[in-house]
Protein backbone atom coordinates (compact mmCIF):
# COMPACT_ATOMS: atom_id res chain seq x y z
CA UNK A 1 0.00 0.00 0.00
CA UNK A 2 1.52 3.47 -0.81
CA UNK A 3 0.79 6.55 1.55
CA UNK A 4 1.42 10.44 0.36
CA UNK A 5 5.04 11.34 1.08
CA UNK A 6 3.00 14.77 2.71
CA UNK A 7 1.73 13.24 5.30
CA UNK A 8 3.31 13.90 8.87
CA UNK A 9 4.68 11.23 10.37
CA UNK A 10 3.99 9.94 13.18
CA UNK A 11 6.77 9.63 16.01
CA UNK A 12 7.26 6.46 17.97
CA UNK A 13 9.19 6.61 21.71
CA UNK A 14 10.99 3.52 23.15
CA UNK A 15 9.38 3.44 26.27
CA UNK A 16 11.55 4.45 29.31
CA UNK A 17 10.44 2.11 32.53
CA UNK A 18 12.62 4.82 35.02
CA UNK A 19 10.37 7.96 34.74
CA UNK A 20 8.65 9.35 31.85
CA UNK A 21 6.63 6.36 30.70
CA UNK A 22 3.24 6.38 29.35
CA UNK A 23 2.54 3.99 32.98
CA UNK A 24 3.77 7.25 34.97
CA UNK A 25 1.69 7.73 37.89
CA UNK A 26 -0.10 10.63 39.36
CA UNK A 27 2.15 10.92 42.10
CA UNK A 28 5.22 11.14 40.25
CA UNK A 29 4.25 13.96 37.93
CA UNK A 30 3.49 16.18 41.16
CA UNK A 31 6.64 14.96 42.55
CA UNK A 32 7.88 16.47 39.76
CA UNK A 33 6.63 19.71 39.26
CA UNK A 34 7.11 19.93 43.10
CA UNK A 35 10.84 19.54 42.90
CA UNK A 36 10.73 22.46 39.77
CA UNK A 37 9.17 24.71 42.15
CA UNK A 38 10.47 24.47 45.32
CA UNK A 39 14.76 23.93 43.83
CA UNK A 40 14.69 27.29 42.57
CA UNK A 41 12.96 28.46 45.92
CA UNK A 42 15.78 27.02 48.00
CA UNK A 43 18.56 27.90 45.70
CA UNK A 44 16.96 31.88 46.07
CA UNK A 45 16.98 31.10 49.90
CA UNK A 46 20.28 30.27 50.28
CA UNK A 47 22.21 32.87 47.75
CA UNK A 48 20.78 35.04 50.15
CA UNK A 49 22.44 33.94 53.39
CA UNK A 50 25.25 34.88 54.94
CA UNK A 51 26.56 31.48 55.74
CA UNK A 52 26.02 30.89 52.12
CA UNK A 53 27.48 33.57 50.44
CA UNK A 54 30.73 33.13 52.50
CA UNK A 55 30.84 29.76 51.55
CA UNK A 56 30.49 29.98 47.92
CA UNK A 57 33.58 32.95 48.27
CA UNK A 58 35.98 30.44 50.24
CA UNK A 59 35.45 27.71 48.01
CA UNK A 60 34.62 28.87 44.54
CA UNK A 61 36.95 32.66 45.09
CA UNK A 62 33.93 34.63 43.26
CA UNK A 63 32.55 38.04 44.61
CA UNK A 64 29.86 38.07 47.52
CA UNK A 65 27.15 39.04 45.02
CA UNK A 66 24.04 41.00 47.33
CA UNK A 67 20.47 40.34 47.90
CA UNK A 68 18.52 43.09 46.45
CA UNK A 69 17.65 44.23 50.50
CA UNK A 70 21.02 45.24 50.88
CA UNK A 71 22.07 46.47 47.46
CA UNK A 72 20.29 50.04 48.08
CA UNK A 73 22.13 50.33 51.34
CA UNK A 74 25.63 49.59 49.24
CA UNK A 75 24.96 51.94 46.34
CA UNK A 76 24.15 54.40 49.43
CA UNK A 77 27.72 54.12 50.56
CA UNK A 78 29.66 55.12 46.68
CA UNK A 79 31.60 57.72 47.62
CA UNK A 80 29.77 59.70 44.48
CA UNK A 81 26.85 60.97 47.02
CA UNK A 82 29.56 62.69 49.23
CA UNK A 83 30.16 62.80 52.64
CA UNK A 84 26.90 64.29 54.17
CA UNK A 85 23.28 63.04 54.99
CA UNK A 86 19.77 64.72 55.67
CA UNK A 87 17.33 64.29 57.99
CA UNK A 88 14.07 64.97 56.16
CA UNK A 89 11.56 65.98 58.86
CA UNK A 90 8.09 65.34 58.77
CA UNK A 91 5.42 67.24 61.00
CA UNK A 92 2.68 65.67 60.73
CA UNK A 93 -0.67 64.65 62.55
CA UNK A 94 -3.48 62.29 60.93
CA UNK A 95 -2.41 62.97 56.75
CA UNK A 96 -2.04 59.29 56.46
CA UNK A 97 -2.92 59.55 52.52
CA UNK A 98 -0.49 62.28 51.76
CA UNK A 99 2.70 59.94 54.00
CA UNK A 100 1.74 56.64 51.76
CA UNK A 101 2.69 59.05 48.49
CA UNK A 102 4.94 60.99 50.12
CA UNK A 103 7.58 58.86 51.40
CA UNK A 104 8.30 56.37 48.48
CA UNK A 105 7.90 59.68 46.37
CA UNK A 106 10.86 61.66 48.10
CA UNK A 107 13.13 58.44 48.74
CA UNK A 108 12.42 57.78 45.09
CA UNK A 109 13.70 61.58 44.26
CA UNK A 110 16.17 61.78 46.78
CA UNK A 111 18.31 58.45 45.21
CA UNK A 112 18.04 59.49 42.14
CA UNK A 113 19.82 62.34 43.24
CA UNK A 114 22.52 60.77 45.21
CA UNK A 115 21.43 62.53 48.48
CA UNK A 116 21.76 60.05 51.61
CA UNK A 117 18.95 60.81 53.97
CA UNK A 118 17.09 59.41 56.81
CA UNK A 119 12.92 60.21 56.97
CA UNK A 120 11.64 60.90 60.28
CA UNK A 121 7.95 60.99 60.24
CA UNK A 122 6.99 63.18 63.67
CA UNK A 123 3.81 61.84 64.30
CA UNK A 124 2.05 64.15 66.99
CA UNK A 125 -0.18 62.03 69.67
CA UNK A 126 -1.04 64.48 72.40
CA UNK A 127 -4.61 66.25 72.65
CA UNK A 128 -3.28 69.38 71.76
CA UNK A 129 -3.62 71.78 68.54
CA UNK A 130 -1.35 70.98 65.79
CA UNK A 131 2.17 72.95 66.42
CA UNK A 132 4.40 72.55 63.24
CA UNK A 133 7.57 74.40 64.76
CA UNK A 134 7.55 72.49 68.02
CA UNK A 135 7.23 69.02 65.79
CA UNK A 136 10.37 69.97 64.07
CA UNK A 137 12.16 71.07 66.86
CA UNK A 138 11.59 67.70 68.34
CA UNK A 139 12.55 65.91 65.10
CA UNK A 140 16.15 68.04 65.25
CA UNK A 141 16.59 66.48 68.52
CA UNK A 142 15.75 62.75 67.68
CA UNK A 143 17.19 63.07 64.01
CA UNK A 144 20.82 61.20 65.83
CA UNK A 145 24.00 62.00 65.43
CA UNK A 146 24.66 60.45 61.48
CA UNK A 147 22.65 63.60 59.82
CA UNK A 148 24.42 66.77 59.40
CA UNK A 149 21.66 68.59 57.61
CA UNK A 150 17.84 69.29 57.82
CA UNK A 151 15.01 69.66 55.68
CA UNK A 152 11.71 71.24 56.99
CA UNK A 153 9.66 69.47 54.56
CA UNK A 154 5.69 69.14 54.12
CA UNK A 155 3.84 66.21 53.81
CA UNK A 156 1.85 67.46 50.74
CA UNK A 157 4.22 69.30 49.05
CA UNK A 158 6.38 67.25 46.29
CA UNK A 159 9.19 67.96 43.99
CA UNK A 160 8.26 67.66 40.12
CA UNK A 161 11.79 69.05 38.99
CA UNK A 162 14.68 67.11 39.26
CA UNK A 163 17.12 70.33 39.13
CA UNK A 164 16.15 71.34 42.95
CA UNK A 165 18.72 70.85 44.95
CA UNK A 166 18.64 69.18 47.78
CA UNK A 167 22.74 69.43 49.20
CA UNK A 168 24.53 70.58 52.07
CA UNK A 169 23.26 74.23 52.37
CA UNK A 170 26.97 75.58 53.72
CA UNK A 171 26.73 78.77 52.55
CA UNK A 172 23.67 79.42 54.46
CA UNK A 173 19.84 78.06 54.63
CA UNK A 174 18.65 77.13 51.53
CA UNK A 175 14.42 77.54 50.65
CA UNK A 176 13.97 74.87 48.01
CA UNK A 177 9.99 76.02 48.01
CA UNK A 178 10.55 79.51 46.76
CA UNK A 179 7.96 82.38 46.54
CA UNK A 180 8.64 81.96 42.72
CA UNK A 181 8.35 78.43 42.74
CA UNK A 182 5.74 77.32 45.34
CA UNK A 183 2.06 77.31 43.87
CA UNK A 184 0.02 78.66 46.59
CA UNK A 185 2.31 81.50 48.99
CA UNK A 186 4.57 84.03 46.96
CA UNK A 187 5.49 86.99 49.52
CA UNK A 188 8.55 87.91 49.58
CA UNK A 189 9.66 86.77 53.15
CA UNK A 190 7.86 83.32 53.02
CA UNK A 191 10.48 80.55 54.27
CA UNK A 192 7.76 77.58 54.60
CA UNK A 193 7.14 74.33 52.86
CA UNK A 194 10.82 73.23 52.41
CA UNK A 195 13.64 74.34 53.84
CA UNK A 196 17.10 73.02 54.57
CA UNK A 197 19.77 74.24 57.27
CA UNK A 198 22.98 72.85 58.03
CA UNK A 199 22.59 72.12 62.52
CA UNK A 200 24.65 73.85 63.21
CA UNK A 201 22.61 77.09 61.90
CA UNK A 202 19.37 75.46 63.44
CA UNK A 203 21.16 75.70 66.74
CA UNK A 204 21.72 79.37 66.02
CA UNK A 205 18.62 80.24 65.77
CA UNK A 206 18.02 78.47 68.82
CA UNK A 207 15.13 75.97 66.52
CA UNK A 208 11.63 77.66 65.81
CA UNK A 209 9.09 78.93 68.43
CA UNK A 210 6.86 76.76 70.27
CA UNK A 211 4.36 79.54 70.99
CA UNK A 212 2.36 78.51 67.56
CA UNK A 213 -0.57 76.14 68.14
CA UNK A 214 -2.85 75.84 65.21
CA UNK A 215 -1.84 76.62 61.70
CA UNK A 216 0.34 79.22 60.04
CA UNK A 217 2.85 82.04 61.07
CA UNK A 218 5.57 79.59 62.45
CA UNK A 219 7.41 80.00 59.42
CA UNK A 220 7.44 84.19 59.13
CA UNK A 221 8.56 84.38 62.78
CA UNK A 222 11.60 81.97 62.04
CA UNK A 223 12.57 84.37 59.10
CA UNK A 224 13.24 86.95 61.43
CA UNK A 225 14.89 84.33 63.45
CA UNK A 226 17.27 83.72 60.48
CA UNK A 227 17.70 87.89 60.19
CA UNK A 228 18.63 88.08 63.84
CA UNK A 229 21.02 84.88 63.46
CA UNK A 230 22.94 87.21 60.88
CA UNK A 231 22.39 84.13 57.91
CA UNK A 232 22.00 84.46 54.32
CA UNK A 233 18.78 82.98 52.82
CA UNK A 234 19.59 81.18 49.53
CA UNK A 235 16.90 80.06 47.07
CA UNK A 236 16.85 78.26 43.57
CA UNK A 237 18.25 80.02 40.13
CA UNK A 238 17.42 78.17 36.87
CA UNK A 239 14.68 76.79 37.38
CA UNK A 240 12.17 77.06 34.59
CA UNK A 241 9.21 75.66 35.84
CA UNK A 242 7.50 78.05 37.62
CA UNK A 243 3.87 77.23 39.62
CA UNK A 244 4.36 73.56 38.54
CA UNK A 245 7.84 72.82 39.97
CA UNK A 246 5.38 71.02 43.26
CA UNK A 247 2.78 69.28 43.44
CA UNK A 248 0.57 70.44 45.86
CA UNK A 249 -1.71 67.07 47.44
CA UNK A 250 -3.90 68.82 50.05
CA UNK A 251 -7.14 68.64 49.31
CA UNK A 252 -8.76 72.21 51.75
CA UNK A 253 -12.36 70.27 50.66
CA UNK A 254 -12.12 67.33 52.62
CA UNK A 255 -9.14 68.00 55.40
CA UNK A 256 -9.94 71.66 57.13
CA UNK A 257 -6.87 73.09 58.26
CA UNK A 258 -7.24 74.19 62.30
CA UNK A 259 -6.72 78.67 61.57
CA UNK A 260 -8.41 79.83 64.36
CA UNK A 261 -6.99 82.59 66.25
CA UNK A 262 -8.32 82.67 70.19
CA UNK A 263 -7.82 85.73 72.75
CA UNK A 264 -4.52 86.64 73.15
CA UNK A 265 -3.65 84.81 70.40
CA UNK A 266 -4.25 87.48 67.76
CA UNK A 267 -2.24 89.77 69.36
CA UNK A 268 0.90 86.94 70.24
CA UNK A 269 0.99 85.66 66.92
CA UNK A 270 2.74 88.51 65.27
CA UNK A 271 5.52 88.70 67.57
CA UNK A 272 9.33 87.54 67.96
CA UNK A 273 9.81 84.60 70.46
CA UNK A 274 12.77 85.95 71.75
CA UNK A 275 13.81 83.29 74.34
CA UNK A 276 11.88 80.55 73.26
CA UNK A 277 12.64 77.54 70.78
CA UNK A 278 14.89 74.54 71.49
CA UNK A 279 16.20 75.68 74.96
CA UNK A 280 12.27 75.43 76.18
CA UNK A 281 10.97 72.51 74.38
CA UNK A 282 9.48 70.27 76.65
CA UNK A 283 7.95 66.68 74.93
CA UNK A 284 7.46 63.19 75.79
CA UNK A 285 8.23 60.50 73.23
CA UNK A 286 5.89 57.67 73.64
CA UNK A 287 6.90 55.17 70.81
CA UNK A 288 9.61 54.91 67.95
CA UNK A 289 8.97 52.79 64.98
CA UNK A 290 11.36 52.03 61.92
CA UNK A 291 9.06 50.66 58.80
CA UNK A 292 9.02 50.89 55.09
CA UNK A 293 6.40 52.27 53.34
CA UNK A 294 5.78 50.48 49.29
CA UNK A 295 9.79 49.52 50.16
CA UNK A 296 10.79 53.17 51.49
CA UNK A 297 12.68 53.17 54.50
CA UNK A 298 11.38 55.48 57.56
CA UNK A 299 10.74 56.48 61.17
CA UNK A 300 8.00 57.17 62.93
CA UNK A 301 8.17 59.26 66.07
CA UNK A 302 5.14 59.41 67.88
CA UNK A 303 5.39 62.04 70.67
CA UNK A 304 3.38 63.82 73.44
CA UNK A 305 4.10 67.69 73.40
CA UNK A 306 3.98 69.95 76.51
CA UNK A 307 1.69 73.03 76.85
CA UNK A 308 1.92 76.13 79.42
CA UNK A 309 -1.47 77.06 79.36
CA UNK A 310 -0.32 80.16 81.15
CA UNK A 311 2.18 81.20 78.41
CA UNK A 312 -0.14 79.37 75.64
CA UNK A 313 -3.41 78.66 76.20
CA UNK A 314 -4.35 78.34 72.97
CA UNK A 315 -3.11 75.26 72.68
CA UNK A 316 -6.52 74.22 73.65
CA UNK A 317 -9.04 74.99 71.49
CA UNK A 318 -12.53 76.10 74.39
Amino acid sequence: MMYSSRRKPVLYFKEDRRFLSWKCSILKLFGLCLVLVLVPLLWLQLSCSGDMNRATVEDSHLPHQPCSLDREALVADSPSWGPHKMALLIPFRERFEELLVFVPYMHAFLNKKKIRHKIFVINQVDHFRFNRASLINVGFEESGNDTDYIAMHDVDLLPLNEALDYGFPDQGPFHIASPELHPLYHYKTYVGGILLLTKRHYQMCNGMSNRFWGWGREDDEFYRRLRKAGLELFRPVGITTGYKTFRHIHDPAWRKRDQKRIASQKQEQFKVDAEGGLTNLRYKVESRQDLTISGAPCTIVSVKLECDQNQTPWCLLN
